[in-house]
């Protein structure tokens, strides 16, 4: 009983320290010099889905960028690939998109997925020790973003694709 007579006067003084912080923004960037450096990926070989091998710095040597999808074959990374493929890929034909298979394990069970879930003719990477997943920090539905000249240009989730399209409508403006 005492504790229910104590509990509107903490949630009272709760309430009051909140108003006696200053809630206006401050216009100041906290971000380190470190967190606005902009990231460069180290180079990697990857095998795709059809046995082939693939090497990030050939790769940007003829295209302007690459984009990598982690996937998982859940419905949400179905969602995203559908739309990386249908309304994303064809307004950049400079970039070269990659999915990315860090869950299946080896290159013919990766290849089995991408065409049972109808992805077949997307380039995919096989990521069976996950070293493409740690060297980016991904998650399932990770998008990232290289250029050129090896800047991660985006590393986030993907969400609804308008960042991706952002960045690469500016490719080369940075």
């Amino acid at each position: 009983m005492r504790l229910i007579k104590l509990l509107p006067l903490i949630a009272t003084l709760s309430l009051l320290t909140g108003c006696l912080e200053d809630l206006n923004p401050d216009s100041t960037d906290l971000r380190s010099e470190e967190d606005l450096a902009p990231k460069v990926s180290g180079d990697f070989s990857a095998t795709t889905s059809l046995n082939d091998s693939m090497n990030l710095a050939d790769e940007l040597l003829i295209n302007d960028a690459i984009v990598l999808y982690f996937t998982m074959w859940c419905p949400l990374c179905d969602s995203h690939m559908s739309h990386i493929q249908n309304d994303v890929m064809g307004n950049y034909p400079n970039v070269q998109f990659y999915m990315v298979d860090y869950v299946s394990g080896n290159v013919s069970q990766s290849r089995s997925s991408q065409v049972a879930n109808g992805f077949g003719s997307l380039q995919l990477l096989v990521d069976n020790n996950q070293s493409l997943l740690n060297q980016y920090t991904a998650t399932m539905a990770s998008v990232i973003v290289i250029d050129d000249q090896n800047q991660i240009l985006l590393n986030e989730d993907y969400k609804n694709g308008a960042r991706l399209i952002d960045v690469l409508d500016n490719l080369g403006t940075e």
